[in-house]
Parts: structure tokens; sequence; C-alpha cells
């Protein structure tokens, strides 16, 4: 039987998100790719375990994290029953509805038939009568925002989800996401776009400047750019590495010889403040505090506590910060 680590909360760091009262840890764990059938049950279940004892109280999915779709939320939801039954309130765990999760005209975007469903389906798969939050997982071109907007509202407002987001919105999207909400009476808690030292656009596209406008709050995809931050590619690309494989998120031709100089002068410098290139990029993610989470996956418990690590030091100099983006932006 799984009993939590008694110092848990010591030592990571817990940031309020945008004007709630919700607190989130500086890292958050994502069950994208390393929870289904294709991953041993005892290393899913020891992961989770090891993201409670350090201090991650917040696992994120969506509905079509697997493979297969919706494998993710059936291994954290027979990981809740056997091993958290007793700490859900000591957990945030969130969702997203979005992409496409089952044929025909409503399995996928932003209508209101869709995102209900899809939650109900989620709930389902995780054995949970309500998640923490519920996002809108991408702008649908073809349905009104004021429809996507109210499901999410309707969510909040039949007990299934306690507080509502979007992910791969634009910040005009967003502004007009949240004043909705506002107008529903259901504030926009957090948005979750993709950030990372090599993606910058949510900085360059003024995102980050309407979050703070708005006081919404923020966690980060792929801060380690699907692995490319994490000094697997210092020596070129590894045989069994994503860019590698036939992943649709990183592909050989990305790894170039600029990118693997620009990545070596990144892990020099992570050296030079004692962290690994993983490490230094979760930090900056996190520097300053502006953004509220940064999202990390894990293979094994080892890889996760590489990961929190990177919580004991999150203060850069102007020199750190000149530097990175010399290389990063070049």
């Amino acid at each position: 039987m799984y009993t939590p680590h008694p110092d848990r909360y010591a030592d990571m760091p817990y940031r309020r998100t945008g004007r709630s009262g919700l607190k989130l840890p500086a890292l958050s764990l994502g069950l994208w790719h390393n929870f289904g059938p294709d991953r041993p049950v005892d290393v899913q279940r020891a992961i989770l375990r090891r993201a409670f004892d350090l201090g991650v109280t917040h696992f994120d999915l969506a509905n079509n994290y697997g493979p297969p779709p919706g494998a993710a939320e059936s291994a954290l939801g027979d990981a809740l029953k056997a091993d958290f039954a007793h700490h859900r309130d000591e957990l945030i765990v969130s969702t997203k509805a979005g992409y496409l999760m089952w044929p025909g005209p409503y399995g996928e975007w932003g209508s209101r038939k869709y995102l209900l469903s899809s939650l109900d389906q989620s709930l389902g798969r995780m054995g949970l009568d309500y998640v923490d939050v519920f996002y809108s997982h991408r702008p649908d071109p073809e349905t009104p925002l004021e429809e996507t907007m109210g499901a999410l509202h309707s969510a909040v407002q039949q007990g299934k989800a306690l507080y509502v987001g979007v992910s791969n919105y634009s910040a005009e999207q967003t502004r007009e996401a949240a004043r909705i909400l506002a107008g529903l009476g259901t504030p926009l808690l957090i948005h979750q776009p993709r950030y990372s030292m090599l993606d910058r656009r949510p900085e360059d596209e003024g995102l980050l400047d309407a979050l703070d406008e708005l006081q919404v709050g923020s966690i980060a995809y792929s801060p380690l750019e699907q692995g490319l931050l994490t000094g697997r590619y210092l020596d070129g690309i590894p045989e069994d590495s994503r860019a590698a494989s036939d992943s649709p998120f990183l592909s050989a031709d990305t790894v170039t010889e600029d990118l693997v100089g620009r990545l070596r002068t990144l892990d020099e410098i992570a050296k030079s403040r004692g962290q690994s290139l993983a490490q230094l990029a979760l930090a900056w993610v996190l520097r300053g505090g502006r953004v509220t989470s940064a999202l990390v996956g894990a293979s094994s418990p080892r890889q996760l506590e590489d990961s929190v690590e990177a919580v004991a030091n999150l203060d850069f100099t102007e020199d750190e910060l000149a530097r990175i983006d010399a290389v990063a932006r070049a």
C-alpha cells in the first residue's frame, strides 16, 4: 500500500494561478506520451507516486492522450483508485477536449455537443466526479467562441469542473474568451501555451502580455522542446530518440548541425550554473514568476527527479539571460 512522503510539500514552490485562489506547483506532470498500454503499469504507477512525493500535485491530461486516445486518463483512473483514493483533495487533475477523439462531425473541435460529451467520457475513464480544470484544447474556426466558452461555463455550473482554461489560443482569442467567460460569471483561470527557450511565440506574439493584463495564469507545455533541450541531442540524433522515429512532433530534419552547436552552448551555460540542460530549460521558463507552472513528462521516476531539481535554482543574472537569448534566438 502506498503511503505518501510526509515531507512532500517541503521543497516544491507553489504559485498562485492568475487572480484565483488556486496554487499550482512550479512543475506539473503531463501524462501525454508515457501512460498507456504500451508502458509497464508498475512504471506508470511509480512515476505518479514519486511525483506526489516530490510535491508535484498537478496531473495534466487530455481526452486523446495515450496512445491510444483515452489510455492516459484510464491509467490515471486506475492509479487514483489504487494509490490516491484518500488524497483526491491534495491533487489538481486537469483534462482537455478539442482534438480528434471519435469519428464523425461531433468528435473534435469546440462545439457544446463535443466538449460536454468528451468531459463526461473523461470523468468516466478517470473515475472522478469532477476535474479541477477543464480546457478548450484549441480554438475552433467554425464554432462561435460564445458556444465554446458557454460549454466551459456549463461544465462548472454542472459541478463537473472547478475551473476552466484554454490552450493554443492566440492573444486576441484569449482576450475574447476571457471577456465572454467573465460575462457568464466563470473567470478564465489559465492558458496552456507551447513555450521554451527555442519557441518564443508567447513572448513575441503578445500572449504573455495579454495574460498579465487579464490576470490569467499560464502553464507551459513542451518546455524541453520535444526532448531537444534534454541533452540527448548534444552529439546528434540517438537511434532511440523521437527525432529518429516517425514522430510527427520532431523530425530528423530539425536536428541540424547549427542546432546541435547551439544546444552545446546552452549546455555549457547550464553547467556553469550547476544544472543539466533540461534543468536550465525548465528554470528559464519559470524565471521571474511570469509563468505559473511548467509541464514535464517522465518515462521513469529518475527522469522526473532530475526535472524537479530545476526548482532549486530559478534565478538568472542579466548576463546569463543575455547569453541564452543570443544562442536560443540565433
